[in-house]
């Protein structure tokens, strides 16, 4: 299950907010490589067939049963530093390791 902080929820229902018609939150793992998963979120109307619809905490979350394999035990929380601010997946599914030379990059 995906988890979110408290952080993170009011973030999210802050943009949603300001938006005029109903939408849900779309996460979603769309590579990875030598610095582990990469991750997409996205604003959507509609939930697709395959999708795991979650309810939480007044709004809805889509994830693809594909990326839901790797986002099992994810945190998600929301992050206001002074040299910026944006979302932050605590993984626990992603140990990357980098081997540069021949070999490349690859997942551990």
């Amino acid at each position: 299950m995906i988890t979110l902080t408290p952080g993170a929820i009011s973030k999210v229902k802050s943009i949603l907010a300001d938006r005029e018609e109903a939408l849900s939150l779309r996460i979603a793992i769309v590579g990875s490589g030598c610095s582990g998963f990469q991750y997409r979120m996205t604003l959507e109307k509609d939930s697709k067939e395959e999708d795991q619809v979650i309810d939480f905490d007044g709004f809805k979350i889509f994830v693809d049963a594909k990326s839901m394999i790797y986002l099992q035990g994810t945190q998600v929380d929301y992050v206001e530093a002074r040299d910026g601010a944006g979302f932050t997946f605590d993984n626990p599914n992603s140990q990357s390791a980098c081997e540069c030379g021949e070999g490349g990059c690859f997942e551990a």
